[in-house]
């Protein structure tokens, strides 16, 4: 299987699908992370406490990490105050967190079966959570084909465990390689 994704399709037709199909692992790579509302009626009973508020994505993350799902998020900038703040008051156990400035990939990986791979960052902009006038023209695939999920997992794993940061380059902008948020 090989899909094309566009625009506002990356938020249920992907993003979505990935967080319910998800049983073991969830890897996601992106260049920034912002505060980002999961609308739809996919939720289970929400910890938001807003009512008919659509969920953070760490609302999700800690649902996936109710259900034993283990989630790595590596990204390259500082994400935004308003993710950091959500961050302060709730880090889903299963959640890690990894930082590098040069991670500019942007993939979702589904428990290594199924993946997104294209241009779309986590951010409502980017996965089309934003109105059709604001969000972000992306395009990326969908796919089951494991071949190719396998390389772009294990280049991911490379960079999350810090396999690359011996060789890099661009040292003088991570001062902490691999940092986790300030809390």
């Amino acid at each position: 299987m090989l899909r094309l994704i566009l625009n506002d399709e990356h938020l249920d037709g992907v993003l979505t699908e990935a967080f319910d199909c998800c049983r073991h692992r969830l890897f996601i790579a992106t260049a920034d992370v912002k505060d980002l509302r999961v609308p739809g009626d996919r939720r289970r009973g929400g910890k938001s406490g807003r009512a008919g508020a659509a969920p953070s994505v760490l609302e999700v993350f800690e649902e996936l990490s109710d259900r034993g799902v283990e989630i790595r998020l590596l990204h390259s900038g500082v994400p935004s105050g308003v993710f950091l703040g959500e961050l302060k008051g709730r880090f889903p156990a299963g959640l890690s967190m990894r930082r590098c400035p040069r991670a500019h990939v942007k993939a979702v990986i589904a428990d290594g079966r199924l993946m997104y791979l294209g241009s779309a960052n986590l951010t409502g902009a980017g996965l089309g959570a934003k109105s059709p006038r604001r969000r972000n023209f992306e395009a990326g695939v969908w796919t089951d084909q494991v071949d190719l999920i396998d390389r772009v997992l294990d280049m991911l794993e490379g960079i999350f465990s810090g396999a690359e940061c011996d060789g890099c380059g661009r040292k003088e902008h991570c001062p902490v390689p691999l940092e986790e948020p300030e809390l």
